[in-house]
């Protein structure tokens, strides 16, 4: 990962152009027209201000940024926030690089069924900090664990968590078949 520093000392994490983020995707012109690429800038685990990036449907666009003001004011440290194309458009390796992530035109695992992130209305935070959590135990992405109490991670009434539920959105620790502890999506 590239690191740069930005103004300030801020550390620049991602500083691609839209169609940098987009780079290679199967999703359909329609979709892509109705995608923004947002500069974000955050706290991160490191302590240090950071600068990175999400493509996020435009309709949600203000509220993303919102969220992400909010996180920053109550100093909730994000591992990265970078376009998931830096990755391969692979979301196993985004989340095991605790990825904060939004758009990837991509289905539910498992399903035939396009994910919410597949139109950019869902949005990944931390998710090798709040991994998802099955019924059995298992736990995804491999070698994450959940510690409620650590910096970073999610747990029910968590003022970010709120945040999200107060503005309609979904949060997947409420999902019913698995507890998916970094994602929301608006419906």
């Amino acid at each position: 990962m590239r690191e740069e520093s930005g103004p300030a000392g801020v550390i620049v994490d991602s500083a691609m152009t839209f169609g940098d983020a987009v780079a290679g995707t199967a999703a359909p012109e329609e979709v892509l027209q109705s995608l923004r690429l947002l500069e974000l800038e955050y706290l991160g685990l490191d302590g240090r201000d950071h600068r990175g990036q999400m493509v996020v449907q435009e309709a949600l666009e203000a509220e993303v940024r919102d969220l992400f003001r909010l996180m920053e004011t109550l100093r909730f440290p994000l591992g990265r926030a970078v376009p998931v194309v830096r990755y391969g458009w692979s979301d196993d390796a985004s989340m095991a690089d605790n990825n904060s992530s939004a758009f990837n035109y991509r289905f539910v695992e498992g399903t035939a069924r396009l994910s919410n992130h597949a139109f950019g209305r869902a949005v990944d935070i931390n998710p090798f900090l709040n991994p998802v959590v099955y019924r059995d135990g298992r736990i995804s992405p491999p070698g994450a664990s959940w510690q409620p109490e650590a910096p970073g991670t999610f747990s029910e009434g968590h003022p970010v968590v709120r945040a999200f539920l107060e503005r309609g959105w979904r949060w997947g620790g409420h999902f019913s078949a698995y507890a998916d502890l970094h994602h929301f999506d608006k419906i």
